[in-house]
């Protein structure tokens, strides 16, 4: 059985994403995988079985994570490094290293890299765009700016939320807006800084979700050179948004520590950036979001309960779509107009099939799903002047409007037959949108090619 266990290991290692990279207590490799080959731009025969400072002239013994765990046995979590590989390449990597003992006995160190080159090259352009919006005539010119006239709905509990958020702008107390998925929580926050006597001044935006915690606390706090390996003397988007507005989108996705350095800098009113020692005062409203109920997030222990208290002085929530049925007609015919415009389109009716399909929908991606699917059907119009099903996609037409077909049906002379017709019909449906391909058409109803073929047996359905 530890033959199995070993050779198991063997592949897992070799296959794996992350660079995993140990020497032994004399600083000789002794593991050197695939991605730590690839990231590093080695060989691994030029690696394994050479002493460490050999093969790699640029490291000594106080630069290098892996040495440094031999003199010390401390563990390094986590830990940011940009650095130029062999092949002359930046490469950024988020590194943990930890000592390696057998019996008791240190034995060796073990290094795993996680490569975040591409990451850190998309936050980086990310802070350069940020950096110009902060300044006022940058404003001017890249941002789109949404206000609460940009909003549509007629819904009473959506209007609610849209009026309590028209209230808040007045002030500048902290704000948290829950809402699921593309429930528009950003074009709200816009829009409350839009009103506010902030309105001339930065409004930064970050997605928490989107960065590795380690990256993130550079880009919300700002870096001092020297703090980690590559790092600069950069602001971060609190210095940045300094007299406006930052939203925190996601902010439960946001890891726990980093939330809580969030806190101190909501309390004391300054920042200090990564690495540094000085404190910069700061006066940033700050708006937060979450695409989870937060009582259910500080439940999972997603997010703070400190944190949460903090912020949620003024709390919004947005109705997801599914409630807001009354207004999907009017975001139809909204968005409709929005592309006729866009795309020099001629669309002036929508067939009653497709709002009533829409309205009985579940849309989990709320209003930008809507769009979404209203954007993709009005690129495939053509000469047409009505909006019809077919312009949709076979995935919309197997999710949203086979859905709303089922309703069409009345109790036959028992449940199974009715059920059974029901299931027959829907195959037929998507099998013509997909031009009878029985691949695709498994896809879409989210079965397997085998089980869709022995269906079109059962209902006797012949293909074209």
């Amino acid at each position: 059985m530890d033959v199995y266990v070993h050779e198991i290991l063997k592949i897992i290692l070799e296959y794996v994403d992350e660079g995993i990279h140990a020497i032994d207590n004399k600083g000789k490799t002794i593991l050197y995988n695939r991605a730590m080959a690839e990231l590093e731009g080695m060989d691994k025969d030029d690696v394994l079985d050479k002493q460490l400072l050999d093969v790699f002239p640029t490291l000594n013994k106080n630069n290098s994570t892996l040495l440094r765990i031999l003199r010390t046995n401390e563990k390094i979590i986590n830990h940011p490094q940009t650095y130029l590989n062999n092949k002359n390449k930046e490469i950024t990597t988020i590194n943990t290293t930890i000592p390696i003992f057998f019996n008791n006995k240190k034995v060796g160190a073990l290094e795993i890299a996680k490569d975040i080159t591409k990451i850190k090259q998309l936050s980086d352009q990310n802070m350069s765009l940020q950096l110009q919006l902060s300044q006022p005539e940058s404003q001017k010119i890249f941002l789109k700016k949404f206000t609460f006239s940009s909003i549509i709905g007629n819904n009473k509990n959506f209007l609610n939320a849209i009026n309590y958020a028209k209230k808040a702008s007045k002030f500048s107390s902290s704000v948290f807006i829950y809402g699921e998925t593309g429930t528009g929580k950003e074009l709200v926050a816009q829009s409350i800084h839009n009103a506010s006597q902030r309105a001339n001044k930065p409004f930064l935006a970050q997605n928490c979700a989107a960065i590795p915690e380690t990256l993130l606390e550079g880009i919300l706090f700002g870096t001092v050179k020297g703090s980690f390996t590559g790092a600069i003397d950069r602001p971060g988007l609190f210095e940045q948004a300094n007299n406006g507005t930052i939203f925190l989108d996601e902010i439960n996705s946001m890891g726990l520590q980093l939330q809580s350095k969030l806190l101190r800098v909501l309390q004391e009113g300054t920042v200090r950036r990564v690495g540094g020692i000085k404190d910069i005062p700061i006066d940033v409203r700050v708006i937060a979001s979450s695409n989870e109920e937060p009582y259910e997030a500080i439940e999972k222990g997603n997010l703070r309960k400190d944190l949460f208290y903090r912020i949620n002085v003024i709390p919004i929530n947005l109705p997801p779509l599914r409630e807001r049925k009354d207004d999907i007609e009017l975001l139809t015919k909204h968005f409709v107009d929005k592309y006729n415009k866009k795309l020099n389109k001629k669309i002036r009716e929508i067939d009653f099939y497709i709002l009533d399909a829409f309205k009985n929908y579940k849309w989990p991606g709320n209003v930008r799903e809507l769009e979404n699917v209203i954007e993709g059907a009005m690129n495939i119009v053509e000469n047409d002047t009505i909006l019809r099903r077919e312009h949709f996609s076979p995935q919309a037409n197997a999710k949203i409007f086979a859905l709303a077909h089922e309703r069409d049906y009345e109790l036959k002379n028992n449940l199974p037959d009715t059920l059974a017709d029901i299931e027959k019909n829907i195959i037929q449906k998507v099998l013509k949108s997909c031009n009878h391909n029985i691949s695709k058409a498994a896809f879409l109803l989210g079965i397997k090619r085998q089980t869709l073929q022995h269906k079109l047996k059962k209902y006797n359905i012949v293909q074209k």
